[in-house]
């Protein structure tokens, strides 16, 4: 299937006063994708979703979404988008059932399909009770319910598993990935990265408003440069062994930079015979965290 961009930004820029929030954003998410946005407290991602959902204005730029450029709210309002912020305020006299009636009636969803996302999202048993007696997971799995109540094109999602056991964090990203597989484009705001890792397709580094890096994690990983670990009973015999791996290791330990990686699985192979062993990867955290220690350093 070939790609088609779901939001396109171009140079986006947002100032309150003095403040620059959004730098000169660009970034674009195609439709059945998945992107983590990632970034400190105050990197400029709040502000960036705001203006996604067209809550705030731009300073300057640009906004396109299925191909139409957003230039005010009425734009906005006609993109079948949902969004579960991070913080969900929700109506907790209200019963389950009846704040997603409300919302449906927002949207401009049958209630019947209200019923079919309660029982989906393992709801169905409290749906009549208030919101007020939900438990912090089954309050995030309502307001998760709201955002995808519209079958959306574009989901937007601010901490989506923040709070949550690793079992409601697995069956809020199987919904995630369903919702892909139908053509949805998801945003997803997050800190926890070793959870968001393996559920997305590429990741934005931000910055004190600024992009730091963008990409896939094996073009991030490039970009880095950081060292792959080669590990396991073939590398000890062969850096005991073999004069050319021993000068590469430090300690009996084999790293190599990403550029090397296939020469020396390569060598291994090849030259020595060896299959016994494993590469471990720079994960999303080391990632994330070379790129702000780098930004770090030059604004120091």
């Amino acid at each position: 299937m070939q790609d088609t961009t779901a939001i396109l930004v171009t140079h986006l820029v947002k100032q309150y006063g003095d403040f620059l929030a959004v730098d000169d954003i660009s970034l674009t998410v195609n439709a059945g994708e998945t992107l983590a946005l990632l970034g400190h407290n105050g990197a400029g991602k709040s502000s960036l979703i705001k203006i996604l959902l067209g809550i705030v204005p731009a300073t300057s730029g640009e906004i396109s979404m299925l191909g139409t450029v957003l230039k005010n709210e009425k734009q906005h309002r006609k993109i079948n988008l949902g969004y579960l912020p991070e913080n969900i305020s929700l109506y907790e006299k209200l019963t389950g059932k009846e704040v997603l009636e409300y919302f449906a009636s927002l949207k401009g969803v049958a209630k019947n399909q209200v019923v079919k996302v309660l029982e989906e999202f393992g709801l169905g048993q409290v749906q009549n009770k208030p919101v007020r007696t939900y438990s912090k997971g089954m309050k995030q799995r309502l307001g998760f319910a709201q955002a995808i109540l519209s079958e959306p094109d574009i989901l937007l999602l601010d901490e989506p598993t923040v709070g949550l056991d690793p079992q409601a964090s697995l069956f809020m990203y199987q919904k995630i990935a369903e919702l892909k597989r139908q053509g949805c484009a998801i945003v997803v705001c997050t800190h926890e990265l070793a959870v968001v890792e393996g559920n997305i397709d590429r990741a934005f580094i931000m910055a004190n408003g600024k992009k730091l890096a963008s990409g896939r994690l094996e073009e991030l990983r490039q970009a880095a440069d950081l060292k792959v670990h080669f590990t396991g009973d073939d590398i000890l015999d062969a850096i005991a062994h073999d004069d050319f791996l021993s000068r590469l290791a430090t300690n009996n330990q084999l790293w190599v930079h990403q550029v090397d990686k296939p020469r020396i699985i390569k060598y291994l192979t090849s030259h020595r015979g060896a299959y016994n062993f494993s590469i471990e990867e720079p994960d999303l955290s080391d990632i994330y965290h070379h790129f702000m220690n780098l930004h770090q350093h030059k604004a120091a």
